[in-house]
């Protein structure tokens, strides 16, 4: 049976991938920050681990509460929007601080205190990043802040593979589509579960 560890595990395309993957007969560990959300997980058959992504003591811990695990496949999917700008408007610090925390710090916190579990499986290193985030792809300024993040999240993968690929784990980006979530809103193009 193998092991997946998703983080963002509590709603969205993250909740999407524990239900298929819990599914598809596989352990499944979510890391959650709230009670009721490790609740939810318990009722489909899923493993909560309480994380906030954005408490470092909590991050830093993730390597413990992981010992001994081989993990087959994580998935990074927290992750925020932040100003739904049309324009190069300058973000505040609040918004710049809450988006770039969670979309880049967060993985690189957490990669880490994965790579053991990683290592010992032979595992897959999933991020749900952004075509939005792709430099070359460019074609519009709406959502600069999201953008530049997950162009930051993307560059840290690729770095993370320099490493990781020599030692057997597979690094790979993942472009979930315009999904209808809290995040994508009710008019986008897919639902999770064909995101997923």
């Amino acid at each position: 049976m193998s092991t997946v560890l998703v983080v963002g595990a509590s709603r969205g395309i993250g909740l999407e991938f524990v239900r298929q993957y819990v599914a598809d007969g596989a352990r499944v560990i979510g890391p959650v920050r709230r009670d009721e959300d490790a609740s939810k997980l318990r009722a489909i058959g899923a493993k909560p681990l309480l994380l906030d992504v954005l408490d470092e003591a909590m991050v830093a811990s993730v390597g413990e509460h992981l010992s001994g695990e081989k993990l087959d496949v994580v998935i990074l999917s927290a992750g925020v929007y932040g100003p739904r700008t049309m324009a190069i408007d300058g973000p505040g610090g609040l918004d710049f601080d809450a988006v770039m925390h969670v979309n880049v710090r967060a993985p690189m916190q957490l990669i880490p205190q994965l790579v053991p579990g990683l290592e010992a499986a032979g595992g897959k290193l999933a991020v749900i990043s952004s075509r939005m985030g792709s430099i070359s792809l460019t074609s519009s300024t709406a959502g600069w802040l999201y953008r530049t993040s997950k162009a930051a999240l993307n560059a840290a993968l690729r770095t993370t593979s320099l490493e990781l690929g020599p030692r057997g784990v597979v690094c790979i980006a993942f472009h979930p589509g315009w999904v209808r979530t809290d995040m994508g809103g009710a008019g986008a193009d897919i639902d999770p579960a064909t995101s997923v």
